[in-house]
């Protein structure tokens, strides 16, 4: 028994450190954004960073397992899976931010650890307990102590209910990825919806362009710009998406999506090593949300 509890808690441990490196890497995506908003529209930029993304997923799986997995994959059902939660988790997200503020859309990611509870409650039968309860307000907290200085800035209405509805699509998707690929591995798991998202956001974006919505301005990019989309679409989504999959699959959506609520710290640390000043309520906001995510973990679990 006490062999067992041991590896239970080391795998935690694990379990952890990847949903933790996952935000860290996530977090470069927001200098690497500063290069890349002005010469890519929203849309084609969410496709490329897919592409990218996929680009450097399939051939390491395909490596890594043989052509067999990939044959085997359901695809048709990583097209929808990858295509509602992700895909258009990221264009609710992108809209929801033109229509309100990174601050506004921030705020709002926070409550991912809420949905994420609700889903394993609702749909895995998970059981709340008072460390769980704890655990999630003190996560809650710990990303509204994040930005607690610039609340005042926010900006609510369609746009604060597209930023919510993009964090449900998120948290369904990281949850049925998971769970409605059982018997791929994480990396597998991980490609084949993102193939799904790289592929319904392509379609949207050729679709804008043909409707005369914003082109790439192809001329306009150059060695930083592409320098930037490696980092957006290999660091920040391929590498960290297959590490946020690897915990939740060992955590479940629920404990996992606490991590979210410290990815300020994690960017304003990238920013501060640019110039940028040092944030004292991002880093007090992170060490909260530590803490409920230990909390969360605690005593016996469900």
């Amino acid at each position: 028994m006490s062999l067992s509890v041991n590896e239970g808690a080391t795998g935690r441990l694990g379990a952890n450190l990847m949903c933790m490196a996952s935000m860290l890497i996530w977090a470069t995506a927001f200098p690497a954004v500063d290069y890349l908003v002005p010469v890519l529209p929203p849309l084609p930029l969410t496709a490329l960073r897919m592409l990218i993304a996929v680009g450097f997923l399939i051939p390491i799986w395909l490596v890594w397992e043989g052509p067999g997995a990939l044959r085997a994959a359901n695809w048709g059902k990583g097209l929808w899976v990858g295509g509602i939660g992700f895909a258009a988790g990221a264009a609710l997200l992108v809209q929801a931010q033109s229509m309100t503020d990174a601050v506004t859309v921030a705020v709002i990611t926070a409550t991912m650890p809420v949905i994420g509870i609700a889903l394993e409650c609702v749909l895995d039968g998970r059981r709340l307990t008072r460390a769980l309860v704890f655990g999630l307000v003190l996560s809650l907290g710990g990303g509204v102590v994040a930005y607690a200085a610039r609340l005042g800035g926010m900006g609510l209405g369609l746009g604060a209910v597209l930023a919510f509805l993009s964090v449900v699509g998120f948290s369904w998707g990281s949850r049925l990825t998971v769970k409605g690929f059982p018997g791929l591995s994480a990396i597998g798991q991980t490609t084949v919806t993102l193939v799904g998202a790289a592929v319904s956001t392509s379609v949207l974006s050729v679709l804008q362009v043909a409707a005369g919505g914003p082109a790439v301005a192809w001329a306009s990019i150059g060695w930083p710009e592409v320098a930037a989309l490696l980092v957006y679409g290999f660091g920040s989504l391929a590498a960290s998406q297959l590490l946020w999959i690897m915990g939740v699959g060992r955590l479940g959506i629920g404990i996992a999506s606490m991590h979210i609520n410290a990815a300020p710290f994690y960017v304003m640390a990238f920013m501060s090593v640019l110039g940028h000043p040092w944030n004292g309520w991002q880093a007090a906001g992170a060490l909260v949300v530590g803490m409920g995510v230990l909390l969360s973990q605690s005593g016996k679990q469900a």
